[in-house]
């Protein structure tokens, strides 16, 4: 049995045939709906369900069970159980439409032991993006790779931070020999994950690992911004010296509005001084009520998860909750 789809600020509808999820339906039909990963990891296709249910064949894992009782569901899974009426997040923000160009490795460097500095030089125009997205590295045999930009758009010079998977064929055997001067084909810019200025809320962002990068270019888009609103980052890591961004993020005091930063390490060694465990403990340690913030969670799938949860138990707003959840370099990692 087919089941109608109707979104409510676009006024388009689509039908959803019997076995399809709401995102195939709406490939089918050419309605766009945000999305990335399409197996229900990375949350980009979330949509809110006003009217109607949906079922799934297992839980996605970038769904919260406090997500799925406020109405909200992953397209990319959700198989409808009658007509549906659904919201999609807006945003004043719009995105420039993906292309393939070149590009040139301008400089390679390490941040530490796992992070690689991986800066790319793009033609003369460079590249129009929104802080916070990402793009695809094209592989000779047609493979991708993705990696956040991790500077504002600025020139031609655009910055990433490519976390290291041990014998991975890109980040070890590849990127290892690779020389300033190497050719390489990109797609971008990709990814909806950006700031949202139509909030007004103050902003606390989580970030582990390389998941700093999206959270580095929005940040230093909004430097001495008047309009910016206070900011508090917490990023987490392993060990002090693999805070390879420390300095610089320090040097944002007085540049972003009441910033604070807080360094989380999960192995700390005895000399550390700062805090201890994870991002997400953190924030539950410092905040009572969470109900006037805006979130951004960067890195790692399992803290987003859990962070959602716990920020919601606060009072935290699922609308104003935005993720970037590095799906796919988790998966490598685990393989």
């Amino acid at each position: 049995m087919a089941y109608r789809v109707h979104i409510l600020q676009t006024d388009e509808s689509f039908q959803v045939e019997e076995g399809e999820s709401v995102l195939q339906a709406a490939d089918r039909a050419a309605v766009k709906l945000p999305h990335e990963c399409t197996f229900g990891g990375c949350g980009t296709c979330r949509i809110k369900l006003e009217s109607g249910a949906v079922e799934y064949e297992e839980f996605p894992m970038a769904l919260t069970p406090e997500e799925a009782a406020e109405g909200y569901a992953l397209a990319c899974q959700a198989r409808p159980l009658g007509d549906l009426c659904i919201s999609v997040a807006s945003s004043r923000q719009s995105f420039p439409e993906p292309r393939r160009l070149p590009a040139t490795i301008h400089r390679i460097e390490r941040y530490c032991e796992d992070v690689i500095h991986l800066t790319l030089a793009l033609p003369e125009e460079g590249l129009d993006y929104v802080p916070g997205q990402y793009m695809n590295v094209v592989l000779p045999d047609g493979e991708t790779r993705s990696f956040s930009m991790a500077s504002a758009p600025a020139g031609n010079l655009v910055d990433f931070h490519v976390r290291r998977i041990p014998g991975g064929r890109y980040t070890d055997h590849w990127l290892g020999q690779a020389q300033a001067g190497a050719d390489v084909e990109i797609e971008a810019p990709l990814g909806v994950f950006s700031y949202h200025e139509e909030d007004w809320r103050p902003l606390i962002m989580m970030a582990t690992g390389t998941g700093i990068a999206p959270i580095k270019a929005i940040l230093e888009s909004l430097l001495d911004n008047e309009d910016c609103p206070p900011v508090t980052l917490y990023w987490g890591m392993r060990t002090e010296a693999d805070l390879y961004l420390r300095d610089e993020i320090e040097s944002w005091a007085g540049r972003l509005y009441e910033f604070t930063f807080v360094p989380v390490l999960s192995r700390a060694g005895a000399d550390w001084q700062g805090r201890r465990g994870y991002v997400q403990q953190a924030v539950m340690e410092d905040h009572e009520d969470l109900s006037e913030h805006a979130f951004y969670l960067c890195g790692a799938p399992d803290m987003i998860h859990e962070a959602k949860s716990l920020l919601a138990a606060r009072g935290a707003s699922l609308e104003h909750m935005y993720s970037d959840s590095f799906t796919f370099q988790h998966a490598l990692a685990a393989a």
